[in-house]
C-alpha cells in the first residue's frame, strides 16, 4: 500500500491515516460478521451476479473486519488501489481519488446501535459496498470517468457550507457519547444551511448524480432489476425493502439530477441502468451541462455566483484562477471583460507560469478579451504585421479599442508569447476604461492584458493547485476515537471468548456453560452476543436446557429495531444449522 500512497499528489496524502487494526472492539468484529452474513445470504439472489465474486476478489471475507493493505494488493489486479481514511473526506478529494483509480475506504466500524445503517462513512459501506463492483471493467471505467467529470464541477460556498454541516452531523449521531441537544443543534445547522440553498449547483448535479448510480443504483430490467449500488450493498435493512413495490423504480437518464435525496431516508424512488455501458451516456449528457464543456458567458457567470476559487480558461489555453466577482458582456452577449477577487493564478496546462502566482497577482486579475476594432479579431489571431501596425512592441506606446468599447492605453513592458503565439501584454502607465468608467489606472502597477477572444472553459478550483494553495480547502478531520467503560470492556470480553469458542476444534461444555454465564451476568443481556451464542449452541448439539436458556433472554427485547434483527439473524442461523 505504501507505493500507492507515495503516488498521490501531496494534497491527497493528509486523508490517509493508518487503519490501525487493533482498535478494532470483539465488538467491532461481531457487527461485522452479522451484517456481512445478512448481505451476503440475500445478495447472493438480489444483487448483480458480479457481487459475492466481488468480495472474494477483493479480499473481503463474512468473518472479519478486512485489512486495507490487503484489499489494496488484491484491486491492484483490477487496476486500482486502496486507502484508508477517517469518516467522511471533501467530495472534492474523494472523486479525486476515484479519478486516480484509487478507493478511499473509511477505516472506521459502525457501532452496534447503528448496525443496519449509519450516516457516517464506515468500513462496511466503502468496503463491503463500493470495491465488489469494480471487477467489472465497465462499471470502473464509469467511475473513473464520473471522478473525473466531477472535479470539473463547480461547488459554490453553500455546498462547502453544506458538506461540512452534514459531516458534522453525521459524527455526532455516530458517536455514542454524543448527547440528544447536540444531536439536534447539529440537525438544526444543517436543516439552516440547506435552507439557504437557492439553487442546485453543478456539485449538486453530479452529487445526485452518484447518488442515483454508485450509491443507490439498480441495474436490468425495471420490473425485476439487481442491486449494484453501494449504499443499498452496505445496508441490510434498506437493501431488503429497496427491490419492493412501493420503491418506484425510474430507467436511468440524466433526469435523475432533477431528483434529491435525503441521506436519513429510504428512498422512495430508485433509478435502473439497462447495463454498465448505459451509465458513460448518461454520464456524457451530464458532463454536458457543465461549465467546463459550456464555456461562455453562462460558464463564467456560474463561476461568479458560486464565489469560490474557480478556474476560467480563455480559448489561447490560458488559465487563470481566482474567485470571480465582476463579469462584463458585449451587445452580441460574449464576455468582454471579468475580475477576479484575492490572489490570482495564471497558468497554462494546468502549470502555473513563472512569475504569474498569487503573490504577484496578491490584489486580483482582470482582462478585457474580445475582438479589436479595426481589426475584427482578438490579440492572440494578430499577424506580425498587424502587432507592428497596432504599436505592441517593447518599450511603444499602445491604444487599443475593443469592439466592446472597453480601451487600453499603456506602455508594452513586456511581452508573454507561447508557441509563437502572444498570450499576454504587460502594460505599465496603463489606463483602461469602458465608457466613463474606469477599470485600471496607472498607479495600481502592471497590467496584465489577456490576448483572447472569449472563455472557452470553466472549471473547479485552481488550476496549478500544488502551487496555489487553497486557504479555504477543506479539513483533513479525523473521527474521534471512543471512551470505552469498564461495562463495555467486560461485553468485549465475552464477544472474545464467543469468538475463541468458536473456532476452536473440540469445544468443551463447561467452557461454553461459562461464557454463558458471563453473558447472563450482565443485566442488558447484550442480543449480538446472545445470538452468537445462540448459534454456536446449535452447531454444537448443545443441551435443550442451554439453549433455551440463551433464547428466553430474546423475549425481553423490546426495542422494534433489534427484534427485526435478531429474528432475521435467528431466522439465518437456523437455516444454516439445517
Amino acid at each position: 500500500m505504501m507505493n500507492t500512497i507515495a503516488s498521490l499528489p501531496d494534497h491527497l496524502k493528509k486523508y490517509v491515516v493508518e487503519q490501525n487494526y487493533e482498535k478494532y472492539t470483539p465488538e467491532d468484529q461481531a457487527v461485522w460478521r452479522y451484517i456481512m452474513r445478512q448481505l451476503k445470504a440475500f445478495l447472493s439472489t438480489y444483487a448483480h451476479p458480479l457481487y459475492s465474486e466481488g468480495l472474494q476478489k477483493t479480499g473481503i471475507t463474512l468473518d472479519k473486519i478486512p485489512v486495507i493493505s490487503e484489499m489494496n494488493d488484491m484491486l491492484k489486479k483490477f487496476g486500482w488501489g486502496a486507502v484508508p481514511v477517517s469518516g467522511f473526506i471533501p467530495p472534492a478529494a474523494f472523486m479525486e481519488f476515484q479519478s486516480l483509480g484509487v478507493l478511499p475506504i473509511a477505516s472506521d466500524m459502525r457501532s452496534l446501535d447503528h448496525i443496519l445503517y449509519t450516516p457516517a462513512p464506515d468500513i462496511v459501506h466503502e468496503a463491503a459496498g463500493h470495491a465488489p463492483i469494480l471487477i467489472d471493467p465497465d462499471y470502473a471505467a464509469y467511475l473513473k470517468q464520473y471522478a473525473e467529470v466531477a472535479r470539473h464541477a463547480l461547488i459554490t460556498r453553500q455546498d462547502l457550507d453544506q458538506y461540512e454541516a452534514i459531516r458534522v452531523l453525521s459524527d455526532i449521531k455516530e458517536n455514542p457519547s454524543s448527547t440528544a441537544a447536540e444531536i439536534r443543534q447539529a440537525e438544526q445547522k444543517l436543516d439552516e444551511v440547506n435552507a439557504a440553498i437557492e439553487h442546485v449547483s453543478e456539485a449538486g448535479w453530479l452529487s445526485r448524480m452518484n447518488w442515483w448510480t454508485a450509491e443507490y443504483g439498480l441495474i436490468g430490467n425495471v420490473d425485476s432489476p439487481k442491486i449494484y449500488g453501494a449504499g443499498l450493498l452496505s445496508s441490510v435493512g434498506e437493501a431488503k425493502t429497496c427491490l419492493e413495490k412501493a420503491v418506484k423504480k425510474i430507467p436511468l437518464s440524466v433526469d435523475c439530477i432533477d431528483t434529491s435525496y435525503d441521506i436519513t431516508e429510504k428512498q422512495p424512488q430508485l433509478f435502473v441502468t439497462p447495463s454498465f455501458e448505459h451509465l458513460h451516456k448518461v454520464l456524457d449528457d451530464l458532463s454536458k451541462k457543465l461549465a467546463y464543456r459550456i464555456g461562455g458567458a453562462e460558464g463564467i457567470e456560474r463561476a461568479r455566483a458560486a464565489a469560490t476559487v474557480n478556474t476560467v480558461e480563455l480559448d489561447t489555453g490560458l488559465q487563470v484562477s481566482g474567485i470571480v466577482d465582476r463579469v462584463d458582456l458585449d451587445q452580441a452577449g460574449e464576455v468582454c471583460f471579468f475580475h477576479m477577487d484575492g490572489g490570482c493564478q495564471i497558468s497554462r496546462q494546468r502549470q502555473q507560469l513563472e512569475g504569474h502566482g498569487k503573490d504577484y497577482h496578491s490584489h486580483g486579475y482582470s482582462t478585457p478579451i474580445g475582438p479589436i476594432k479595426g481589426y475584427d479579431k482578438s490579440l492572440d489571431q494578430f499577424s506580425s504585421s498587424e502587432l507592428e501596425r497596432a504599436g505592441i512592441k517593447m518599450g511603444s506606446k499602445v491604444d487599443l479599442t475593443y469592439i466592446s468599447g472597453i480601451r487600453a492605453q499603456g506602455r508594452v513592458k513586456d511581452l508573454l508569447y507561447s508557441q509563437d503565439r502572444l498570450d499576454i501584454i504587460s502594460l505599465e502607465d496603463c489606463t483602461l476604461t469602458k465608457g466613463a468608467e474606469t477599470l485600471f489606472q496607472p498607479e495600481w502597477g502592471v497590467f496584465d492584458l489577456s490576448c483572447a477572444g472569449a472563455v472557452a472553459s470553466v472549471f473547479a478550483g485552481p488550476a496549478d493547485r500544488l502551487v496555489f494553495e487553497v486557504e479555504e480547502d477543506f479539513v483533513a478531520s479525523r473521527v474521534p476515537q471512543r471512551n470505552i467503560s469498564a461495562k463495555e470492556k467486560k461485553l468485549y470480553d465475552v464477544f472474545e471468548k464467543i469468538r475463541s469458542l468458536a473456532i476452536q476444534e473440540g469445544l468443551l461444555e463447561a467452557d461454553f456453560e461459562n461464557v454463558v454465564n458471563e453473558w447472563s451476568q450482565d443485566g442488558d443481556k447484550n442480543w449480538l452476543a446472545g445470538l452468537e451464542l445462540y448459534e454456536l449452541a446449535l452447531r454444537e448439539k448443545m443441551k435443550p436446557d442451554q439453549i433455551d436458556q440463551i433464547s428466553a433472554s430474546f423475549d425481553d427485547i423490546q426495542d422494534p429495531t433489534i427484534k427485526t434483527c435478531l429474528e432475521d439473524g435467528l431466522d439465518l442461523v437456523k437455516s444454516e444449522s439445517n
